[in-house]
């Protein structure tokens, strides 16, 4: 920060948001516009959310996605996708977890919430596969591997299985 010479002046100056870095002159400018950018890489980057920059991105969000294969055909893997739904709370860890669902067309959306945590998930039936989309918050990122693999390993038989044989 210059003086009183005049060339420019830059420092910390307190506004209504707070404190910034308030520069004139041109290569000052240039430096803020430079910190501006490399600023909203990193907001967008990290999920964080800027009124400036006005990026939103999950924050730690994890995708999972996995496919399941079947011979059943669309509407046979989507009965008993159905008939299958209302148990997927039994087997989610930590006892009472609320599952609530709903189709619209062959896309099942479902919100599980447990211990304080909810995961958004999508299954996409289709003629050969249900491809299931997982968006795990924050918290169960970390599991993310586990996860994906119990899906690979059992989702099929926890979601095609014809429990309307079973007496």
């Amino acid at each position: 920060m210059y003086g009183a010479a005049g060339l420019h002046t830059a420092g910390w100056r307190a506004g209504s948001t707070g404190l910034t870095w308030a520069a004139e002159g041109t290569a000052a400018n240039s430096s803020r516009q430079e910190i501006q950018r490399i600023a909203g890489m990193i907001v967008h980057v990290s999920g964080l959310q800027s009124a400036e920059w006005g990026t939103t991105v999950a924050a730690m969000e994890r995708p999972i996605e996995v496919d399941l294969p079947h011979k059943l055909g669309r509407e046979e893997a989507r009965r008993r996708i159905a008939g299958n739904v209302h148990k997927l709370g039994e087997h989610i860890p930590g006892g009472a977890a609320d599952v609530k669902s709903n189709w619209a067309g062959d896309q099942l959306n479902l919100d599980i919430t447990a211990m304080g945590q909810t995961i958004a998930a999508q299954l996409d039936v289709q003629e050969a596969k249900v491809h299931v989309r997982v968006m795990l918050p924050g918290m169960l990122s970390f599991f993310a591997g586990p996860i994906e693999a119990a899906l690979s390993r059992k989702g099929s038989d926890l979601l095609l299985e014809d429990r309307s044989k079973k007496g």
